[in-house]
């Protein structure tokens, strides 16, 4: 399989479709509606889990806060069911899949094939979500029990004070584009704005505006502060 081209979408009030009422297709359709989608859920039999989510959502609902929205269509899928939607997850039998893909492909839709990467062209990944960070981790649908894994793997690293490192980086992107920092200085300031917010270890007062290494232990100890790994991203992600 070629490389996968890591990407981000906002479905908040799009439509989506969602063809599957099983469990499988109920854990789909969590992530569909924390994301704000519009889901029309296409199955002959819907379960329980996916009914309930949808009452809940109902737009008439006085208390309802989410800008998502839930269909319920409890028929077979028909290849109507993709006209205008913007994404599709197919939840269902292998053979409802391969339906599901190839209306989809007349159509130039991207399909989520859940644990069929026969008939997928996009790959939801495992999600961590902090504080305004989100860390997605695919292996391209091949090893989903290692997706977990190492979803659960990079919670336990992310700092518990995330939250703070992302309102300074927040502070400093405003600085840079007030001063028009060029973009080969703005990491190693980022870095050095992050490591001033932690104590410097004795012997070490001024590690924060001294030059910096080409990579910092990450490992906290209690004789040591916690640095700050040294970040790589491409650049236009700092603008």
């Amino acid at each position: 399989m070629p490389d996968l081209l890591p990407l981000f979408l906002t479905v908040s009030e799009r439509r989506v479709a969602l063809v599957g009422g099983g469990r499988v297709a109920a854990g789909k359709l969590q992530q569909l509606v924390a994301a704000g989608a519009h889901v029309a859920v296409v199955a002959p039999a819907i379960a329980g889990e996916i009914r309930a989510l949808a009452a809940s959502l109902d737009p008439d609902r006085p208390e309802r806060e989410s800008t998502a929205v839930v269909r319920l269509f409890e028929r077979p899928f028909a290849p109507s069911d993709l006209d205008g939607v913007w994404l599709v997850v197919a939840a269902a039998t292998p053979e409802v899949n391969r339906e599901v893909a190839a209306a989809a492909e007349e159509r130039r839709l991207f399909v989520n094939a859940v644990d069929d990467p026969a008939n997928a062209t996009a790959y939801l990944s495992g999600v961590v979500r902090r504080d305004g960070v989100t860390v997605a981790i695919s292996t391209s649908g091949d090893a989903p029990a290692l997706t977990s894994l190492l979803r659960e793997a990079i919670d336990a690293l992310l700092p518990r004070d995330l939250a703070a490192w992302v309102w300074q980086a927040r502070a400093e992107r405003v600085a840079w584009r007030r001063e028009g920092v060029p973009m080969e200085q703005r990491k190693p300031r980022l870095l050095r704005a992050l490591n001033a917010l932690y104590p410097a270890p004795p012997g070490e007062a001024d590690r924060a505006d001294g030059p910096l290494p080409p990579a910092i232990a990450t490992i906290p100890s209690p004789d040591r502060g916690p640095d700050i790994p040294w970040l790589h991203a491409p650049e236009d992600s700092w603008l």
